[in-house]
């Protein structure tokens, strides 16, 4: 599904140059669950980013589905955003005036869903998905930080993406808290076969992939496969 190969991307910074990373080549099959393991700094997010179509790179290609995501024009990716993937980053983003529902229903207004009808039952489905079909009309500043977290990952789904990025999005929680949204992860990939990417720093979450690939400087240091999967 995902084929990036030869990956650059550099940042220039007045007269320095930040290579965060350094040729990159890895596969991703349709359905794996893989988490980017690796310290702050290691590139792990930027190739998030590059694989989500938030950035391009500097040089190197990445093929999704036989397309190469940068020779896609600007309307072309944020087709691909809208339509294949799904983002959970560290911090919720929630608009804070709306409801645990409406936060949903917002990637739905973007895709050009006119029913409000359908939005809602849609939206509503997601949180049933991820346990908050009680909360519905809570707002953010009602809900604990796992809940919210909860309401970010309804939000990333609600357009049943193939493709679910998620950037640290244990690293605002408790232990407790980080199990329970990590077995949400390990349910959506298991149960309804999502491709699943995380990034993270900390191994313990690292192993509730089914494959780690460690990233340090820039560069793939190993590729492995997980064969007893850490559960709930």
């Amino acid at each position: 599904m995902i084929d990036p190969r030869d990956l650059v991307r550099h940042y220039v910074m007045g007269s320095e140059t930040i290579r965060a990373l350094v040729g990159v080549t890895l596969r991703i099959e349709d359905g794996e669950s893989v988490a980017i393991l690796g310290p702050s700094g290691s590139g792990k997010s930027t190739l998030m980013h590059l694989l989500g179509g938030l950035e391009r790179p500097t040089s190197g290609t990445i093929a999704v589905d036989g397309a190469d995501l940068a020779a896609l024009d600007k309307a072309a990716l944020a087709r691909y955003r809208n339509e294949k993937v799904g983002f959970v980053f560290q911090p919720f983003f929630l608009q804070p005036h709306l409801s645990a529902v409406e936060n949903v229903e917002l990637p739905l207004m973007y895709a050009g869903v006119k029913s409000a009808r359908e939005r809602r039952a849609r939206a509503a489905a997601a949180l049933t998905a991820v346990g908050l079909g009680g909360r519905l009309g809570h707002y953010p500043n009602q809900l604990s930080g796992g809940q919210q977290q909860r309401v970010a990952i309804a939000r990333a789904l609600v357009n049943n993406p193939k493709l679910l990025l998620a950037d640290e999005p244990t690293g605002n929680l408790d232990t407790q808290t980080s199990i329970e949204v990590m077995e949400i992860f390990q349910r959506l990939n298991r149960e309804q076969g999502l491709t699943v990417v995380l990034v993270t720093h900390e191994t313990d979450i690292a192993e509730y992939g089914t494959r780690i690939v460690s990233f340090r400087d820039g560069r793939v240091r190993t590729d492995q496969a997980i064969l007893e999967r850490r559960t709930a």
